[in-house]
Protein backbone atom coordinates (compact mmCIF):
# COMPACT_ATOMS: atom_id res chain seq x y z
CA UNK A 1 0.00 0.00 0.00
CA UNK A 2 1.16 3.11 -0.54
CA UNK A 3 -0.14 7.18 0.00
CA UNK A 4 0.30 9.89 -2.73
CA UNK A 5 0.69 13.45 -1.68
CA UNK A 6 -1.76 16.00 -3.27
CA UNK A 7 0.73 17.15 -6.48
CA UNK A 8 0.38 13.18 -7.65
CA UNK A 9 -2.97 12.83 -7.04
CA UNK A 10 -3.73 16.10 -9.08
CA UNK A 11 -1.24 14.74 -11.76
CA UNK A 12 -2.60 11.35 -11.82
CA UNK A 13 -6.28 12.70 -12.35
CA UNK A 14 -6.02 15.54 -14.45
CA UNK A 15 -8.00 17.40 -11.74
CA UNK A 16 -7.35 20.93 -10.02
CA UNK A 17 -6.92 21.05 -6.10
CA UNK A 18 -10.47 22.90 -5.28
CA UNK A 19 -12.18 20.13 -7.73
CA UNK A 20 -10.90 17.27 -5.66
CA UNK A 21 -11.90 18.51 -2.46
CA UNK A 22 -15.24 19.00 -3.59
CA UNK A 23 -15.40 15.82 -4.79
CA UNK A 24 -14.73 14.52 -1.82
CA UNK A 25 -16.75 16.39 0.31
CA UNK A 26 -19.63 15.55 -2.69
CA UNK A 27 -18.83 11.66 -1.80
CA UNK A 28 -17.46 11.13 -5.15
CA UNK A 29 -13.88 11.31 -4.78
CA UNK A 30 -11.63 8.81 -2.04
CA UNK A 31 -11.07 10.29 1.22
CA UNK A 32 -7.87 11.69 2.16
CA UNK A 33 -5.41 10.24 5.23
CA UNK A 34 -4.66 12.76 7.90
CA UNK A 35 -0.59 11.82 8.45
CA UNK A 36 -0.20 15.07 10.62
CA UNK A 37 -1.54 18.50 11.73
CA UNK A 38 -1.15 19.72 8.40
CA UNK A 39 -0.49 16.88 6.01
CA UNK A 40 -2.98 14.20 4.01
CA UNK A 41 -2.47 12.02 1.70
CA UNK A 42 -4.41 9.74 -0.39
CA UNK A 43 -4.40 5.54 -1.14
CA UNK A 44 -3.31 5.36 -4.20
CA UNK A 45 -4.88 2.30 -5.14
CA UNK A 46 -8.44 4.17 -4.36
CA UNK A 47 -7.40 6.92 -6.42
CA UNK A 48 -6.27 4.30 -9.30
CA UNK A 49 -9.77 2.72 -8.47
CA UNK A 50 -11.72 5.90 -8.98
CA UNK A 51 -9.87 6.55 -12.36
CA UNK A 52 -10.30 2.94 -13.53
CA UNK A 53 -14.11 3.86 -12.58
CA UNK A 54 -14.83 6.61 -14.89
CA UNK A 55 -12.77 5.09 -18.04
CA UNK A 56 -15.85 2.18 -17.36
CA UNK A 57 -17.94 4.72 -17.49
CA UNK A 58 -17.22 6.23 -20.30
CA UNK A 59 -16.63 3.07 -22.23
CA UNK A 60 -20.22 2.27 -21.13
CA UNK A 61 -22.12 4.72 -22.33
CA UNK A 62 -20.19 4.53 -25.84
CA UNK A 63 -21.75 0.77 -26.32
Amino acid sequence: MRLIKLSEVKHATGLGRSTIYNFMKEGKFPQSVSLGDRAVAWVESEVTEWILKKIAERDSQTQ
